[in-house]
């Protein structure tokens, strides 16, 4: 069971770096792992929670782009074609990371739902990311203007956020810079791709547990504490959106890679040490 601390722990976690380009999902093992909460008997219930909790992230972006999400509704009822051609290009960019994802689902938490993949994908991402800092922003700044050939390399990119560690935010928002968006659009439109890209991971995570023939999540760590970091992860994450918007337009993505470096160097060292098993 998970006690009410913890749970806020882990919606404080998952909220404040789900659309940072630090890897929300990292940054849950980790934080899971030093909260000793990894147990052979509940892991399949806690890799569950860590990715419905971020339904928290979703409800955060609902509120704050509620606007674009209106467009892009209007669009799909033929009242808009700007928001038309949004909502086209956020189902094509969607498409590519929902089919490898119901692919490869059970061969990635098998795998990579573990310390050292985690790491890696920490590091290398970092190395990327401080590269694409030297970039000059001088990108579309358009979001409802994107070819439907860049929504769907953005599409691409995102398929590289499966590995944990990776994170979704850094591999859509820095491709989209390389595929020709300033970095305040390359972000719009990946807070936009994470509504249909985490809800279907919520969705499908949600049912799976709910239906795997086991004690559910809810069963094994307890509701109250479930629904508690699930609000507190909606709160976090709202304010880490509307950070992240204007720490981008000062700094770019240069911080966030020397962050992942440092990052990854001490629990590699924590680990080694024997201070975290």
């Amino acid at each position: 069971m998970l006690t009410w601390w913890q749970g806020v722990v882990l919606g404080l976690v998952e909220g404040i770096t789900e659309y940072l380009p630090v890897s929300s999902t990292g940054h849950l093992i980790v934080a899971s792992r030093l909260l000793r909460l990894d147990r052979p008997d509940t892991k399949d219930s806690l890799d569950a929670y860590l990715v419905v909790v971020q339904g928290g992230a979703i409800l955060a972006v609902i509120a704050l782009y509620w606007p674009r999400i209106v467009q892009m509704v209007r669009g799909l009822l033929g009242r808009d074609p700007d928001g038309a051609r949004l909502a086209g290009n956020v189902a094509l960019a969607f498409v590519p990371a929902a089919v490898a994802g119901v692919l490869l689902s059970k061969a990635i938490k098998a795998t990579l739902f573990s310390l050292w993949p985690v790491l890696a994908a920490l590091a290398v991402g970092g190395v990327w990311m401080i590269q694409l800092g030297h970039r000059d922003d001088r990108g579309a700044t358009d979001v409802t203007a994107i070819s439907w050939r860049t929504a769907l390399g953005i599409g691409l990119f995102q398929t590289l956020a499966l590995w944990p560690g990776t994170s979704r935010s850094m591999v859509t928002i820095g491709g989209g810079m390389l595929l020709g968006l300033s970095i305040v659009t390359a972000a719009e439109f990946s807070f936009l791709l994470g509504l249909p890209t985490l809800g279907g991971a919520c969705v499908h995570d949600l049912v799976g547990n709910l239906h795997h023939g086991g004690p559910s999540m809810f069963q094994q760590l307890g509701v109250p504490p479930l629904v508690l970091g699930f609000v507190v992860a909606t709160v976090s994450a709202a304010i880490a959106v509307r950070w992240l918007v204007s720490f981008l337009t000062r700094h770019g993505l240069g911080p966030f890679g020397w962050y992942r470096l440092a990052l990854a160097a001490v629990l590699a060292a924590l680990v080694l040490s024997g201070a975290m098993g």
